[in-house]
This record gives C-alpha cells, structure tokens and sequence, in this order.
C-alpha cells in the first residue's frame, strides 16, 4: 500500500511539474506583431539611466502610479476635463471615450512589451487619461488660443522642459492607433483649428522642438506607432539612404581630422535630414545638427527602438556610429563647429562623449553608409589629395605663408632663368 501511494504521490508531482512548465510555455509566449512600446534593455540602460525613464510625467503603463508623478496626475485630469468643456456632447463624451477604447484594449495591450499588471478597467483608464492629456497638449501647441492664463504646463518654463523630455521616452508612450481614435472623437469639424489632423500636430511638435530649421511638411509618414516613431520616420522619410550588407571587409571612416588631412573637404550639407550625409567629389557633407538638453534623450530612444522593434531598419544607429568615428578630439569637433555642422548649445568637451557612447552595446546587421565610407575610403588612398591637402596646410595657409611661398617659386625660376643664361653664354 505504501508503495502505491508512493508511486501514486510520484505521478502527481509529475503531473504538476508538466502543468508548471506547461503554464508558464503559455505566459512565456513571443511577442505579438503589434508590439513596439519596450523597456529600455539594461546593457543599454547602463549607460545613461535618466536618459530612458520620465521627469515628471508617466504616459502609459510602465511607469504609472508611481508616487513622484501624483502632482502631474492632477495635470492630466485638467486637461482631460479642458478638453471635455468644448466638446458638444458634455454629458456623454467622456463615456464614449472610455468605451472606444474598450473595443482596441485587447490590440492596445498587444503594442505593449510584457505583461500589463493592470485589470481592463485600470489599463483603459490610464489610456484614456494620457491620451487625452498629449492630444490636448499638442492641440495647445498649435494655437496658442486654447492656452489658459494659470495653466499649470504653460506658465511654468521647467514643466515645458520636463515634457519635452517624457514625451519621447520609449517606454513611455501611448499606442497612436489610442491617440487617434481619441482625437477623432473630440474633433470639431465646425472650428478651424481642428482642421489639421492628429499626425500634422505630431509633426509640428516634433519640428518645433526637436527639429528647429528643417522642413516636414511635405512628407507623408504612414503606420505610425507612437510619437518616438513618427521622430523617427520624420529623418527617415526625407532620407532617401541606400542599403547596404555588412561584410567581413567593411570599414567605417577615419577622424574628422585625418579626412581633412587626406584632402577631403568637410562641409554643411543642405538636407532636411540629418542622416542624409553624402560625398561628391572630395567633398563630404554632412548636415547641421543641433545639440541641446533632450538630444541625446531623443537619439538614445530611438535607437532602442530600433534594437527592439523587429526588423527596424537600423539608420540612427548607423548614423551614431558614423558621427563616433569622425569625432574622437577637440580637434575634430573643432571642424564640424567651424563648419556650422555642430551647433552645440552644451559644453564643447560634452560633444565627444556625447557621440562615443550613444551606439555602444547595439547590433547592426545592415550598414546604411557603407558605400559611402568605401567612396571616402578610396579617395583618401589616392596620392594627388593627399599630397595637395599637405601643400595647403604647410604653404599655403596663411596669406604670408603663400607670399613667401610665392617668393620662394619666383626665385628659383630666377635662380633656373639665370643659370640657363650663363650656360648657354659659353
């Protein structure tokens, strides 16, 4: 009897260990085709934590309820209750916003990396809260009308700066199929101001803050994600790159310094893009690029967008590793400073680690400069640029460098006319 209780306990752990592994085969299943809201991967956290989790304002699950972020909770429902006041349909309104977002949770949850610890009821809540707050907000942001006198996010200079920040963190974002179909239903077709759509008031805070002097109107971005994916697809679309396979023999460019050295002209390119950087000719032009307090936030972000979305063509990676391999001194940031190719608004000695670090720990399987670093490559391998980048540097330089230079020529050919003469006189 002992021994078939034994044997009877023995099918029974088995059988619960089957049903753990099985349960957790279940939980632990990959990630659905809509996802593409991530945490930060810790080898990329590592190396500049602040530049990956909010200030001051939580947008989405990941970071909600916790207790740092109770004042601009009440922020939120201001502006939901803002936006409630001018709709037509007072009384129900916010109702039928809480159900809209009912019928896409199951789609809005799939966006999400990771389990979502959060019931039907609070998960839809958040979205409908945050939601409302970023479109409120962008709609503020294109007419100034809407702005109240004691508005908490406008009269307070860092509350803007704080923004700025949280709202193009990774893990901090709200599904844009959410957005729109918020904004859609708080629309007022009978004002003129909400005549522009949801993806051209994006487009406009992203241009106003982030992308000072370059001009996007014109481009027509589709399947958008959420706002750091659109940041992204705005440099991306108006980039034309080509793509190009990593190979065993590829290599990226030398300093900026050594390029010039090598004959190679460094100048501002014109493009909207700044990923768009090209070479004609001896010259290599690369656009103007502004560094300010949230740039690095925003590079880092969407290059952890491009680690983790699936088959993210990977071109502000490939643009970080290019700018780390032009900028290793003062010297070389020097170049790109005199040239109006860096408009730095940090310390100058921040620009180099500024670019040292922003593509370590990444992978990239598909090289987008990799033709062009091969064109580079070869110009500088040729003797003729080589040998007259030394002439100008050493005799040509300065106006009384190419005086005395002059002077030098014209008295050898001096010194040749006159021995010539005194040959030929015998």
């Amino acid at each position: 009897m002992a021994e078939n209780e034994a044997d009877s306990a023995a099918i029974d752990i088995e059988g619960l260990v089957v049903h753990s592994i099985e349960a957790r085969m279940s939980q632990d299943r990959f990630m659905s085709p809509n996802c593409c809201i991530f945490k930060t991967p810790t080898i990329l956290r590592e190396l500049n934590k602040k530049a990956y989790v909010p200030d001051a304002f939580s947008i989405g699950p990941f970071h909600h309820g916790r207790p740092e972020f109770e004042d601009t909770e009440k922020i939120k429902s201001k502006y939901l209750q803002g936006l409630i006041s001018r709709s037509r349909s007072k009384e129900t309104i916010l109702r039928d916003l809480i159900n809209s977002v009912k019928h896409v949770e199951r789609e809005a949850r799939e966006c999400y990396a990771g389990s979502i610890g959060y019931s039907s009821d609070e998960f839809v809540k958040i979205l409908v809260i945050d939601g409302c707050f970023i479109i409120e907000l962008l709609r503020k942001m294109a007419d100034a009308e809407l702005i109240e006198v004691d508005d908490p996010v406008f009269a307070m200079a860092c509350m803007m700066q704080f923004l700025f920040h949280d709202l193009i963190l990774l893990e901090n974002q709200v599904p844009w199929m959410v957005l729109e179909r918020l904004f859609d239903m708080t629309v007022d077709h009978s004002h003129p101001r909400d005549n522009i759509s949801l993806i051209e008031l994006g487009k406009l805070f992203l241009h106003n803050n982030f992308f000072k002097g370059r001009l996007f109107d014109y481009l027509l971005i589709q399947d958008t994600k959420h706002i750091v994916d659109l940041c992204r697809k705005m440099s991306v679309s108006s980039f034309a790159g080509e793509e190009d396979q990593l190979g065993s023999d590829w290599t990226l460019l030398p300093s900026a310094t050594s390029l010039v050295e090598a004959g190679v002209k460094i100048e501002e390119g014109e493009s909207g893009s700044i990923l768009d950087i090209k070479f004609d000719n001896g010259v290599l032009k690369i656009p103007s690029l502004r560094i300010e307090e949230t740039t690095e936030t925003l590079f880092r972000n969407i290059i952890s967008f491009e680690q983790c979305y699936p088959n993210c063509e990977p071109r502000f990676t490939s643009y970080a590793m290019l700018l780390d391999n032009l900028l290793n001194t003062a010297k070389d940031v020097d170049i790109f400073s005199e040239n109006k190719i860096i408009k730095n608004w940090l310390n100058p000695e921040d620009a180099i680690p500024f670019f040292n670090k922003l593509y370590y720990n990444t992978c990239v399987n598909n090289f987008y400069y990799h033709s062009l670093c091969k064109e580079v490559n070869e110009y500088c391998n040729r003797r003729w640029p080589r040998w007259r980048a030394v002439l100008v540097r050493n005799y040509f330089n300065t106006p009384w460098a190419i005086l005395s230079t002059a002077a030098a020529v014209i008295l050898l050919i001096l010194t040749f006319v006159q021995t010539w003469f005194a040959i030929f006189k015998k």
